[in-house]
């Protein structure tokens, strides 16, 4: 039996999942939330764009840990990822087009991205942006190792003056609580979030729905009743067909 999903190595940064055959396909690149790079669910929401047509890398920027333990979020250089960007974008069988697709944290990650090679007028600015349940401003760092829920001997407070990014080796224009600014990108972006959501506001996404009508820039934003930061089963089978959809109208030539 021939598989109609195969992995391809992305040379110096990890593996891919994309559709056999020759091509040409149109990229993504996922951004995992707190959860990690290790613990699978990039790779399965990677897997899934890929039955789906798309040539997809499941990027781990989160610090240590490993399949037990998230690791942290912490000083990441976003000037790594725009890198990773560029090299996925030359990878056969892609069609030249990459979007990215970031989740919680990785959907904070992925407009920062955009905003700050937009800022620095980069060359290779993603063609499209898409998000799940994310914020509207810039957040502090996040470590696994501290994480416990209220009342837990180990629970300890948000400490802001951890930083959970940088660019070009500077945190200084990245402080916790600073708007995020996607104006600065002029491609195509896709927001959603849940309605239920008690981790990230919905009013963070209808913030950066309203800025980005403001801006008139081009803004596709979904709300979903009933569902939480993660989504059920049939909350998840309903974004990812709109956001297969989004991908399908942006990325192919």
């Amino acid at each position: 039996m021939e598989m109609s999903v195969i992995r391809r190595l992305l040379p110096d940064w990890g593996t891919t999942y994309g559709p056999a055959g020759e091509g040409p396909f149109p990229s993504v690149m996922l951004l995992h939330g707190s959860e990690g790079g290790m613990s699978g669910w990039a790779h399965r929401t990677a897997a899934i764009l890929a039955a789906n047509g798309f040539l997809c890398y499941p990027h781990s920027y989160s610090k240590g840990g490993n399949a037990w333990n998230a690791g942290h979020i912490e000083d990441v250089e976003i000037l790594r990822t725009a890198e990773a960007l560029a090299a996925l974008r030359k990878l056969a069988p892609g069609n030249g087009k990459v979007a990215v697709y970031g989740v919680s944290r990785g959907a904070e990650h992925a407009l920062l991205l955009a905003s700050l090679m937009a800022q620095d007028e980069m060359d290779g600015l993603p063609d499209a942006i898409a998000c799940l349940a994310a914020p509207d401003v810039i957040c502090g760092a996040f470590d696994a190792r501290s994480y416990r829920d209220i009342g837990d001997p180990g629970w300890q407070a948000w400490d802001p003056s951890r930083r959970a990014w940088t660019w070009n080796g500077s945190s200084d224009d990245l402080l916790p609580t600073t708007p995020i600014e996607i104006e600065r990108y002029p491609g195509p972006l896709f927001l959603s979030v849940g309605l239920e959501d008690r981790t990230w506001s919905p009013d963070m996404t209808r913030r950066l729905e309203e800025r980005r009508k403001t801006a008139d820039l081009p803004c596709e934003a979904h709300y979903y009743d009933g569902e939480g930061h993660v989504p059920g089963s049939e909350g998840e089978n309903k974004h990812h067909g709109l956001l297969a959809s989004f991908l399908q109208r942006t990325l192919h030539t």
